[in-house]
Parts: structure tokens; sequence; C-alpha cells
């Protein structure tokens, strides 16, 4: 029985940690896939198979050159992940800033 696609998205295609390994490899920089593949702690076949599934989702960008393979972050295909994540962002800032006041709190009724 064939399984479920479960990387439709970029949610779930970096949910996978080898696929987020490659995805911070290619952050600010093209590679070749045996660059790649250097870099990793998988085989070649492992890699491609992550690459094709980023690929496929969008958030990689592939270049020919002759028989060379290289790899480019699409950045703008983790937006979706941005925007959810930031809406989170204002949750933490409240929270973080009520835990800060409760500490001052505290601090100044031990120094009396």
């Amino acid at each position: 029985m064939a399984r479920a696609a479960t990387t439709t998205d970029a949610f779930n295609a970096v949910a996978e940690p080898r696929r987020r390994q490659i995805v911070d490899l290619l952050g600010d920089r093209e590679l070749s896939v045996t660059d790649i593949v250097d870099a990793m702690p998988i085989s070649q076949p492992q890699v491609s198979k992550h690459l094709k599934v980023l690929k496929e989702v969008g958030l990689v960008r592939l270049r020919s050159d002759g028989r060379r393979r290289y790899y480019r972050l699409r950045a703008e295909a983790l937006r979706p992940i941005h925007d959810w994540v930031s809406e989170y962002e204002q949750l933490w800032a409240d929270r973080l800033d009520r835990l800060d006041g409760y500490l001052e709190e505290v601090q100044r009724r031990d120094e009396r």
C-alpha cells in the first residue's frame, strides 16, 4: 500500500530534521549535491530524496550545469511558516513581560 504524501507544503517538508539541515546549508548560498552530501551524515541517494521533496514544495530551486546539479534556497517559500510563527511572537512577548514584572516585584520584596 502506498504511503500518503506527507510533504505537500513547507510545514511538512521542514518537519523532517534532515530537510531542515539542508535548508540551513542552503540558507545563504548555492550548493552542489556533492557539497550537500559532504556536509551531511547520510548517503547521496538519501540527500537526493530530501532535495526532491524540498523542490516539489518549492523550497529549493535547481540549476543544472552539465552533469552537476546546484540547489539554492527559495526563502520566500518559507513565508507561510514565518507568518504562522509570527502570530505567537506577541503572545510570548506578553508572557515574558509579565514574568519580568513578577521577578522585579519579588526582588523588591526581598530587598525590604
